[in-house]
């Protein structure tokens, strides 16, 4: 049993004992090798995913956990490789080992309702190890199964499904696929509408590897400070991107940038930010890494693909320039630092992870950002309606700790909808951070900047 505390209340969580949920039919026992964009060293963490759902008076009489693990049964007769466990071959080269050991499985009752979490539920969640509960020996990569998931029932008839997923085995978008052909079956049916596939000989390097583009992330950079954090140690917030927040920083660009995306906009304004907040050297190079999805622009990528199918371009300034100039300066760089994404810039990275022995992004000075809204993982429907929150738990999760932030749909008490981003600093940059924040809200339009330059040289002459 675990104690956690929210919002000044105390509640109970009481787990059952982890148990295996295999797939369920005999499936084929194989080994099935994972693409060079998959096995990296930068994938090779779990990642937590949360989803709250409300009480559902159509559902009287259905239990969550028994829907749930049937169906989690069911999908993994079509997703079988997930029931296996990852084995590591000569290069650092990984495999899936087809055992149909199945995937860790949680049964748990909350003595809270969800009401009492407030109007607005959203990451950092203080009570994530409370309902994801870190099987021992369960995180490792290699030889451990690649899904957890807890199911936890909740005393208003709502319930907490939380999974957690070995990210060398999938992306956010494969992930998407898995988890909708997980509320296809609960719902009913004896397929999934989109059949998985794996072919992530696709994403190999070719023979021979050919490395034709610049990849900054990948730079080996010297860690001048060499300040080593553990996520645990940080402090970890998040913020709200609503229609207000997103028609303050886009009034502040030049008429040429005021039709840019919300994503170029957050990220900017983080980027910048986050920089301002950890003080390095001016002359620093920073690096800004945007996770580019390949399906939208790929011809030979199947609909069904569940593989990572995504690389991160990189933006490139130095501390001093990122901070000194206005938020236009940070829009640029990212626009073009996304452009750099085609399918031959991915077939370069299989071939520089070839060639280089599988390195790991650069994380000194870098920030990753990914957008997971497009996935729609929020309207996962096992049956008890959407969810009232879905996606990733907490941001900072990688290979190194605070590294990388997730955008993620949300609507608040309010009932905006817009993009909640949660993220991981060092105690005092994060104090720094919020009023840079803060700040960057409060800025004034540019066209008034600019009247306000004109008037005071005007008054001057």
């Amino acid at each position: 049993m675990a104690i956690s505390s929210h919002n000044n209340f105390v509640f109970q969580v009481r787990r059952c004992e982890p148990e295996l949920v295999a797939p369920a039919k005999p499936t084929p026992y194989e080994f099935k090798q994972l693409s060079d964009i998959d096995d990296q060293e930068a994938f090779r963490f779990q990642v937590p995913l949360l989803f709250l759902y409300a009480h559902n008076p159509r559902m009287e009489g259905s239990d969550p956990v028994k829907v749930i693990k049937k169906a989690i049964s069911d999908t993994l007769v079509f997703y079988y490789p997930f029931a296996g466990r990852l084995r590591e071959g000569p290069g650092k080269k990984l495999f899936v080992e087809c055992t149909a050991e199945g995937i860790l499985f949680i049964e748990a009752d909350a003595n809270v309702a969800l009401q009492q979490f407030g109007d607005a539920v959203q990451p950092p969640f203080a009570f994530l190890d409370d309902v994801l509960y870190n099987v021992p020996s369960s995180d490792g990569i290699i030889n451990s199964p690649l899904l957890l998931v807890q199911v936890t029932r909740l005393r208003c008839g709502g319930f907490i499904f939380a999974i957690r997923v070995n990210h060398t085995m999938t992306d956010a978008f494969g992930l998407m696929q898995f988890m909708t052909a997980v509320r296809e079956m609960a719902c009913g049916d004896t397929a999934p509408s989109v059949l998985p596939v794996w072919q992530r000989s696709l994403l190999n390097a070719r023979d021979p590897p050919t490395v034709t583009h610049r990849h900054h992330e990948y730079d080996q950079v010297v860690d001048t400070k060499q300040i080593n954090i553990s996520l645990n140690e940080m402090a970890h917030g998040s913020v709200f991107f609503g229609p207000t927040e997103i028609s303050t920083l886009r009034k502040t660009l030049p008429i040429h940038l005021r039709y840019c995306s919300s994503f170029d906009l957050i990220t900017a304004c983080l980027w910048r930010t986050r920089t301002i907040a950890l003080q390095p050297n001016p002359n620093d190079e920073m690096r800004l890494l945007c996770v580019v999805n390949l399906r939208s622009k790929s011809k030979y990528l199947p609909s069904g693909y569940y593989g990572n199918a995504f690389a991160l371009p990189a933006a490139v300034a130095t501390a001093g320039n990122l901070c000194q100039n206005p938020l236009s300066y940070a829009v640029e760089l990212i626009r073009k630092a996304k452009a750099e994404m085609t399918e031959e810039y991915m077939k370069s990275v299989a071939d520089l992870m070839v060639i280089n022995g599988r390195p790991n992004l650069t994380a000194v000075r870098s920030y990753a950002v990914s957008d997971v809204t497009k996935t729609d993982l929020e309207k996962i429907d096992f049956g008890w309606g959407e969810a009232i929150f879905g996606g990733p738990a907490m941001g900072g999760v990688a290979t190194v700790p605070g590294l990388t932030s997730f955008y993620i749909s949300f609507k608040n008490k309010k009932g905006e909808q817009g993009t909640v981003v949660p993220f991981s600093l060092p105690v005092e940059a994060m104090e720094r951070f919020v009023v840079e924040l803060d700040a960057a809200f409060k800025t004034k339009p540019l066209n008034e900047v600019e009247n306000t330059k004109q008037g005071f040289i005007r008054a001057a002459l």
